[in-house]
């Protein structure tokens, strides 16, 4: 059976609570930001490529309030358990905005936000964190906190004008500085700009993006936590990375956003590394399939974008190397059932989610499936492209 999907409004309530019950005063500002599932377009936003995400349902909640002097007082629920922390922040006239990286590993998104929050040093405040994002499933906990937390700032500095673009490559560059991870864009800007009822095809280079209709009463996004984490992600993504630009460099090219096929022949013939080839195969590859699977969507021929989906998984199985076996068997078991139109990994790999295109009468039958051949303990999810970011 599917989990049950927390509304926003619920969070918020609960949230509510918290903050009432552990700092006996009234929160007066509410915001929130949903994680993230990728439709298409894995590990091709740090090669400048193409993206298609979809917002989820599933949110950060944060409520807070400003106070005087000159620390932030934080409360966390849910996903990242009951935990306090408290820091220091810089004062007004301080030049440099130095925190320090140290407590639990949730709060280094949180003081990364704020140390890259573009405008004036926020003032101290006390918050309450809430989240129904999976912690570790490739749904972008991380960007939904880093998200929430740049608009609770926001709204304690008052500030408005900083465009959503910079707002995102400010969380973008906190999660590289404070929490080590080499992300790309899409996570944040996802967060930020995802629109119900819809996908966003994302430009990487340009950082331009388009909504695409995603809306059809019979048609839903299954996701499929494995509720597996291999320890390989941390360290294999950087080197993804680096056979990435190895390639670009060997093809003389900005990034692997420009090579094409004939690229990979050329790379092919002078007896490149296999690594490096295949790394830079699934790039050119996986790009047109997001451009092309935009298109799909508009025509609305989720037949095809299905396809489309399933082959971005043998690509980022066989090529890329970031799936795992958990991963396949739910790929694999999804595809078993009639009414299903393509599935695959999604997120960074090593474990994690898969992402289902299926008919709606049909997702239970691959729920059911999945829990009786699946040698694990999977969370489902039903869901729609959902709202972005927003202060409530």
């Amino acid at each position: 059976m599917a989990a049950k999907i927390v509304p926003i409004s619920v969070l918020v309530e609960e949230a509510k609570k918290v903050f009432r019950d552990e700092f006996e005063d009234e929160a007066d500002i509410i915001v929130f930001a949903p994680g993230r599932v990728n439709l298409m377009g894995e590990h091709t936003d740090y090669n400048e490529g193409f993206v298609m995400p979809m917002a989820l349902p599933l949110a950060t909640v944060i409520v807070g309030k400003k106070i005087d002097g000159n620390e932030v007082f934080i409360h966390t629920t849910s996903n990242f358990s009951e935990q306090k922390t408290k820091f220091e922040i810089p004062g007004k006239n301080a030049l440099i905005r130095a925190i320090p990286r140290d407590g639990p590993k949730w709060a280094m998104y949180v003081k990364g936000v704020i140390a890259n929050y573009i405008g004036e040093i926020p003032p101290a405040f006390k918050a309450v964190i809430h989240s129904s994002v999976p912690i570790g499933g490739g749904l972008s906990s991380s960007a939904s906190l880093e998200v929430a937390t740049y608009l609770l700032l926001d709204e304690l500095t008052g500030s408005k004008g900083t465009m959503v673009t910079d707002k995102a490559l400010a969380c973008q560059k906190a999660e590289h500085d404070y929490a080590g991870m080499p992300c790309g864009i899409m996570d944040q800007f996802i967060s930020f700009m995802g629109r119900k009822d819809h996908a966003l095809l994302i430009d990487c280079r340009q950082l331009t993006s388009t909504l695409i209709p995603f809306k059809d009463e019979n048609i839903v996004v299954l996701i499929t936590n494995s509720n597996v984490k291999h320890e390989l992600t941390q360290s294999e993504y950087p080197i993804r990375r680096k056979q990435c630009y190895e390639a670009a460099m060997i093809l003389k090219k900005v990034s692997l956003r420009d090579a094409n096929l004939e690229d990979i022949e050329y790379l092919r013939s002078i007896n490149t590394d296999n690594n490096i080839l295949s790394r830079a195969r699934h790039i050119v590859t996986e790009n047109k399939r997001t451009t092309d699977g935009a298109q799909m969507l508009k025509q609305m021929n989720y037949k095809k974008f299905g396809e489309l989906m399933t082959e971005s998984h043998y690509s980022l199985k066989n090529d890329y190397s970031v799936s795992c076996s958990e991963l396949d068997t739910l790929v694999e078991l999804a595809l078993e059932v009639e009414g299903v139109l393509g599935s695959k990994m999604t997120g960074g790999g090593f474990g994690g989610c898969t992402v289902t295109l299926v008919y709606a009468h049909v997702a239970e039958k691959v729920i059911e499936n999945i829990t009786k051949k699946y040698k694990g303990n999977p969370t489902f999810y039903i869901c729609k492209p959902s709202q972005g970011a927003s202060i409530l």
